[in-house]
């Protein structure tokens, strides 16, 4: 196996063309079943569709069709001159499933995908049946210590440009993935796929992060939502993301994971974003909102 080999399945990349606006990397995975409803997967901030959900597409791809994009100037996301924005990214994904002929989705957002999946939802919500919202929260700059992280942008910046990168980059990938891990022989493909995100953008992203506030409109989207609260999250506290989960009315899976539990406890993240996917679906088929709160 090469040093640099990805996972062993991964679904058909393509490249999406969308007149007037540019290339969109996606991965595509079409069930056989033209009835099986379409999830769309948006991912977090510094990562990719691959890296975010990498885990799950073998168990998504079982009962649902699915596109995951590269946002902007994440992986091998579309490349732009223009500053990052939330609205931006949410009209790139709209736009992509226009092009792919895909009318309807449930929108999965994890971490910095979910204010994305929101804001798909509140701008277009001809094409959004329904939500899963991971790792993610209504806002973060409600407190001061939020607000003075995001200062540090810059250092990040700075960071992210130095050739030490890929040094960093491997202590970091290492720290996350355990020599144990299934995906211990993948972490220098992991490493290099992360180092295909524009510096630049990162910034720019985790600037437009620090100025999300869905509080005042989250609640009005009104259409069925699930969450997967992560109880050991570091980095978006479990109250955070229960707040988010209150305000959309969603039915609640907690999987005691960190923020990169995704990578870290992948058969756990894969089983549990099937049963919350599986959930919307059922709520959308029977027209009524999910109220129910389980555990795993």
């Amino acid at each position: 196996m090469r040093a640099d080999a990805p996972p062993p399945w991964l679904p058909r990349g393509e490249i999406v063309l969308v007149p007037g606006r540019g290339e969109f990397f996606v991965r595509r995975h079409v069930h056989p079943d033209a009835n099986a409803p379409t999830v769309l997967l948006l991912h977090g901030w510094t990562a990719s569709a691959d890296l975010q959900f990498m885990a799950a597409y073998r168990a998504l791809r079982e009962r649902f069709s699915f596109v995951g994009i590269d946002h902007r100037g994440h992986g091998r996301g579309f490349r732009s001159t223009q500053p990052f924005e939330l609205d931006d990214v949410a009209d790139d994904a709209a736009a992509v499933a226009a092009q792919l002929g895909i009318s309807s989705v449930i929108a999965i957002g994890y971490s910095m995908g979910g204010p994305v999946a929101l804001h798909l939802t509140r701008r277009h919500p001809e094409l959004v049946d329904g939500l899963v919202m991971q790792a993610t929260a209504l806002e973060w700059r409600a407190r001061l210590p939020e607000r003075l992280l995001w200062r540090l942008l810059p250092a990040l910046g700075a960071a992210l440009r130095s050739w030490t990168q890929p040094r960093v980059l491997r202590r970091a990938v290492g720290y996350v993935v355990s020599d144990d891990s299934p995906y211990a022989p993948y972490r220098p493909w992991m490493v290099a796929e992360t180092m295909r995100n524009e510096p630049r953008v990162m910034v720019e992203a985790g600037r437009a992060l620090s100025r999300y506030d869905a509080r005042p409109w989250a609640s009005t989207l009104g259409v069925p939502s699930a969450m997967l609260v992560a109880t050991r999250d570091r980095l978006v506290k479990p109250r955070k993301q229960r707040e988010l989960a209150n305000a959309l009315r969603a039915t609640v899976v907690e999987v005691p994971m960190d923020h990169l539990g995704a990578i870290d406890m992948p058969d756990q993240f894969a089983s549990a974003t099937v049963e919350l996917v599986s959930s919307v679906a059922i709520a959308i088929a029977s027209g009524s909102e999910l109220l129910a709160s389980d555990s795993i």
